[in-house]
């Protein structure tokens, strides 16, 4: 019970980021393929570290220091919270991949992106989705890194220092590797077509927004760490590395709203009649 308990109370952070996936992810699909994700979610990331301290791949050569072993769950070697955290930076990362790529509607108070299954299971979004995910670890790595100066502790190393603030390059290969195979586990999850909205799907207004907010909290968040810990540098890279594609999104997204067809919002009704857009009128 100690150990259940500190698994919350150690990483609080971790859980309202995982609270807020479940908001955003049940209304999306329903509680059947969020609950399926979690666990298909978990149970990739998990192998994925579990392989690397073990044999090297796929993130190269590093380990767990298991000081807090006796006060939060770890499972075979790794914290249950660190393969846990793959689920909802996956999700947050499709579906910002999916505000990128699809059209958009705006009316009254709430917007929504019109995507569709062909835009769902496309390889677009899953090769995006990876790719985000993969520039989220760029800048989460480094500050983990140095997490005996922070809340974290400092829970793992690298065996060898590498070449991105201690980081090394096979992590990051590594990380996209991974990435795509939990956006297209979310994607095959998702394929299933039904006739009816999945239990647990409501029209939350400015539902299509929460994961990409999610995704911008998440940078936030360890941009704010990093300069807590007196990181300017490492956190200046980090914005610069973000600051054209953030720039380039929103200026695309403000360009697109309400300029859809009138063939991609019959298509996204015939897909999701379910969508709120399907009660807000069909006039392009």
């Amino acid at each position: 019970m100690d150990i259940l308990i500190g698994t919350f109370t150690m990483r609080p952070y971790v859980f309202a980021f995982f609270a807020a996936f479940l908001l955003a992810c049940v209304p999306h699909v329903g509680w059947r393929r969020t609950l399926s994700f979690t666990v298909v979610g978990y149970l990739i990331a998990f192998a994925s570290e579990w392989l690397s301290i073990n044999t090297g791949f796929p993130y190269g050569w590093y380990y767990y220091i298991e000081t807090t072993r006796n006060q939060e769950l770890w499972v075979a070697g790794v914290p249950f919270f660190d393969s846990l955290s793959y689920v909802f930076l996956s999700y947050c990362s499709y579906t910002t991949a999916l505000f990128i790529l699809s059209p958009l509607k705006s009316w009254r108070w709430n917007f929504a992106t019109l995507e569709t299954r062909r835009i769902r299971s496309s390889c677009s979004a899953l090769i995006l989705g990876a790719f985000l995910q993969t520039f989220l670890d760029i800048v989460i790595d480094p500050v983990a890194l140095q997490g005996r100066r922070w809340f974290l502790g400092q829970i793992y190393g690298y065996r060898e220092t590498g070449l991105h603030f201690g980081v090394p390059l096979s992590n990051y290969g590594g990380w996209l590797l991974t990435s795509l195979l939990l956006v297209g586990a979310f994607q095959l999850i998702d394929a299933r077509r039904l006739a009816e909205a999945p239990k647990g799907v409501f029209n939350l207004p400015f539902r299509s927004l929460l994961g990409p907010v999610l995704y911008l909290s998440v940078l936030l968040f360890n941009w704010g760490v990093t300069l807590w810990i007196g990181e300017q540098f490492m956190a200046l890279t980090g914005i610069l590395m973000y600051t054209l594609p953030i720039m380039m999104a929103t200026i695309l997204a403000l360009r697109r709203v309400n300029r859809y067809s009138r063939e991609e919002l019959g298509e996204h009704v015939q897909d999701y009649p379910w969508s709120p857009v399907a009660n807000s009128g069909r006039k392009v």
